[in-house]
């Protein structure tokens, strides 16, 4: 009975580790930002994932068709854009935030696919939840425009990179991922080298690098897959919307990152929004999620 109720666990756990670990390790990519900036940053989270997945997954074992070689690399691009985005939004709007509004891109997909009329609820808690956060009007003006703008762009990135992940989904997952970081990698660490130079090889910076790579990528695709093999697609994708209340509560305890009553409120309907969309339309999954932040 005990080893019944531990193996419904698993999954739940997993995810839940899942999703904390990711934002662990962008909580501890940010502390970087003083010393690298947010493009070295990326560079060294993106690259250093590339290199311990293509060690992990060994993606030169599988043959790749020409067609797929371009699907692939549409693929990487939007993922290197998406992780370049965030990380750029990251320096002047809270981590929570910039996670609920990057949500609206995998959501605006997952809406786009379904017609039934219990959809626009969940489209309509969406609009909320970014009209709230949005630096509209007074209780929001504290937000920097230009955060919101590059969060606003990563999300349309997510929701690219899911369409194109969903064109290698052929491939076996370990294969896509690979191939699709290395892309992303070298899409982004040309940036991070023009910004930051020769500060990206002291000895202490790569060493951080890897531990957030290790941390932000190794781990949760590990136990997204341990999670995925148990769980139904929608109970996959309800689960996974907690991550802009992690993202807050990480940016809260590790970063000192404290949000008005609204931004709350916004994140709570992101939240809402996306487990409801999950949950009627099935948000699409093809890829794991934690490439992301």
């Amino acid at each position: 009975m005990r080893s019944d109720r531990l193996a419904s666990l698993l999954p739940l756990l997993a995810v839940l580790g899942s999703v904390t670990a990711l934002g662990i390790g962008t909580s501890f990519a940010k502390q970087l930002f003083p010393v690298v900036g947010s493009l070295g940053t990326t560079a060294l989270r993106v690259g250093f994932s590339a290199v311990l997945v293509l060690l992990l997954w060994r993606p030169w074992r599988w043959p790749l068709r020409a067609g797929d070689a371009a699907a692939l690399l549409r693929y990487g691009v939007a993922l290197g854009g998406m992780n370049l985005l965030f990380y750029l939004s990251l320096q002047t709007i809270p981590f929570g935030v910039a996670v609920a509004i990057e949500f609206s891109g995998p959501m605006a997909v997952a809406l786009f696919a379904s017609r039934r009329p219990l959809d626009f609820v969940w489209l309509g808690l969406a609009v909320l939840g970014l009209g709230l956060l949005l630096p509209l009007g007074e209780g929001t003006a504290a937000l920097d425009p230009l955060g919101v703008a590059f969060a606003l762009a990563a999300a349309v990135c997510w929701g690219t990179y899911i369409v194109f992940g969903k064109r290698v989904a052929h491939l076996h997952a370990g294969h896509s991922v690979a191939l699709g970081l290395t892309v992303a990698a070298l899409t982004v660490v040309p940036f991070g080298v023009w910004q930051a130079g020769t500060a990206l090889l002291q000895p202490s910076v790569l060493l951080f690098g890897v531990a957030v790579a290790a941390v932000s990528s190794a781990i949760p695709i590990s136990l997204e897959m341990v999670a995925l093999k148990r769980l139904p697609q929608e109970v996959f994708g309800i689960l996974t919307s907690m991550e802009p209340a992690v993202a807050a509560l990480l940016g809260l305890l590790m970063l000192d990152e404290h949000l008005t009553g609204l931004q709350w409120l916004a994140i709570i309907c992101t939240m809402l929004a996306a487990a409801g969309s999950a949950a009627t339309a099935g948000a699409p999954k093809s890829v794991p999620s934690d490439v992301v932040m």
